[in-house]
């Protein structure tokens, strides 16, 4: 149980006055001051490297504040770790998931502090209140399952079920819809609903301005580590905020073709009726060189195993030629020498090596075709090829031997595009390229695929995020239930509304 005060209405539940971090000679945050108040979502908007990241983690008690002063209740307050901060009544859900997956969803909600009787864990009772709170909170999971067994959106939500397992009065929630499909964004909408009726505080970060300015009561902005400015939601818009973000208006978050497409006659690569029993059924599309192609689906839809398959993992029926030579892909390095990179959705397990440095990142695809000789690194390569992607990205870094572990989650799928970019493939397919990215970095990789396309790259676009798909693609894929189910002609006379691409995407549209 919660050994925290309770929230009092006349004044701010958590006052943060003059917080500042440094680590060595980098000062991370510097004199950040905010009020959270209690029943209402606070949202801290910045871009990746802000400082959000870091100030939450001194308010779970994982960094002490170089200087500055916590109030919690009015009364100052200090975590030396985050059980400390935990019996203090704050709650944190990370965006990276620490959910341990040999043990049951029950055991890991109440890692820590689970029921027991005679000095042992009790289990009846421990299944039955996760059950019973994952009940209430309309999480349809059940609580003995192996958490190895969930999906990404299913972990999600039981690390949302972990954290408000203990009697929080604040909940800080670090990109918690970012593997949601629509459907358990509600719930968790419903949740946070439902506990700021209670007088629960909730910290809310998040990239996706649609659900921060529907979620949100008060919204913060940081920039390079400092405090911008509070307003209240109805006080701004979009604009505004991304104006503060990142210290520049942009008109325009989705940057247009320079010159118009010419479409050639001829596809480079053509899919006919792949197939991987279990993953997908009869996918078959073609593109063309300097194309974006789009793919859009809910969340078990099929379109990763796709795009997997496609880069050599698995063993699908069907037909994939290349400029009219048909492929055999047995691997990923099979794949690449045929000229077909994948930016994973999965950057820090699939895509990075992370105690490794930016240079070593970027050039590793690479490096046994342009950066050896002999078995030998050719540093020049390697010096040259890491300089280019710090500049040609906007890659925030001490320098191109920083361990790439160390960047921002924008910064660090910067590095991922360039690991790839170093290749110059014919076809670059991107699993969900901005996801967990902020405004200003997703504008840079949207630049970016402009600039591959123009120069003939066929980009295969796989996103979530229906407006960003929507703009960026010459053609849209629907899939639904691990099939083709529609094409849309995303550059045609006639807009596409998202509500056509929906009802394809749902079923509610079957013709």
């Amino acid at each position: 149980m919660n050994t925290g005060l309770k929230p009092r209405p006349d004044i701010a539940l958590l006052e943060l006055r003059g917080i500042a971090k440094s680590f060595g000679p980098v000062e991370a945050i510097k004199d950040v001051s905010l009020a959270i108040l209690p029943g209402r979502v606070h949202t801290l908007l910045g871009e990746n490297g802000a400082g959000k990241s870091t100030l939450m983690k001194i308010l779970a008690g994982v960094h002490a504040p170089t200087r500055g002063e916590i109030l919690l209740n009015g009364s100052p307050a200090t975590f030396a770790n985050p059980g400390e901060s935990q019996k203090a009544g704050i709650a944190i859900i990370y965006q990276e998931l620490s959910l341990a997956k040999n043990l049951s969803v029950a055991e890991n909600m109440f890692a820590g502090h689970e029921p027991r009787r005679f000095g042992v864990v009790d289990f009846k009772r421990l299944y039955a209140q996760a059950q019973a709170l994952l009940d209430h909170l309309d999480i349809d999971i059940d609580a003995t399952a192996p958490v190895s067994r969930l999906s990404m959106a299913q972990r999600q939500l039981v690390e949302l079920a972990k954290a408000l397992s203990r009697d929080a009065s604040l909940v800080i929630m670090d990109e918690p819809t970012s593997s949601l499909s629509d459907r358990e964004a509600e719930i968790l909408f419903h949740i946070v609903t439902k506990l700021t009726a209670k007088g629960v505080a909730v910290v809310y970060i998040s990239h996706r301005m649609d659900e921060i300015m529907r979620i949100s009561d008060d919204i913060s902005v940081m920039r390079d580590g400092r405090y911008i400015a509070t307003l209240q939601k109805d006080q701004t818009t979009i604009g505004a905020l991304i104006a503060m973000m990142v210290g520049r208006e942009m008109n325009d978050v989705y940057p247009r073709r320079e010159t118009p497409y010419m479409r050639p006659s001829q596809p480079l690569l053509k899919v006919s009726n792949l197939t991987l029993p279990g993953q997908f059924e009869n996918i078959s599309f073609e593109i063309r060189a300097g194309e974006i192609l789009g793919f859009f689906g809910l969340i078990g839809a099929g379109r990763s195993d796709v795009m997997k398959a496609l880069f050599g993992i698995g063993r699908p029926s069907g037909e994939i030629t290349m400029s009219d030579k048909r492929l055999k892909l047995r691997s990923p390095a099979h794949a690449i020498r045929e000229g077909i990179a994948l930016v994973t959705e999965d950057r820090k397990h699939e895509g990075l090596v992370l105690m490794h440095s930016i240079a070593s990142n970027v050039t590793m695809a690479s490096f046994e075709e342009h950066g050896s000789r002999f078995g030998i690194l050719n540093r020049r390569f390697e010096r040259d090829e890491t300089a280019n992607a710090i500049t040609r990205m906007n890659i925030r870094a001490s320098g191109p031997f920083q361990a790439v572990g160390n960047l921002s989650g924008g910064n660090q799928q910067k590095v991922v595009f360039s690991k790839w970019l170093a290749l110059k493939p014919k076809v670059l397919i991107l699993d969900e390229p901005t996801r967990g990215v902020d405004v200003g970095a997703k504008f840079e990789i949207y630049r970016v695929i402009r600039e591959l396309a123009s120069t003939g790259t066929a980009i295969i676009l796989v996103s979530s995020e229906l407006p960003e798909a929507l703009a960026m693609s010459d053609r849209l894929v629907v899939m639904r239930e691990k099939r083709v189910v529609h094409e849309f002609n995303a550059q045609g006379v006639e807009p596409i509304t998202q509500e056509e691409v929906m009802s394809y995407a749902t079923g509610a549209t079957t013709a």
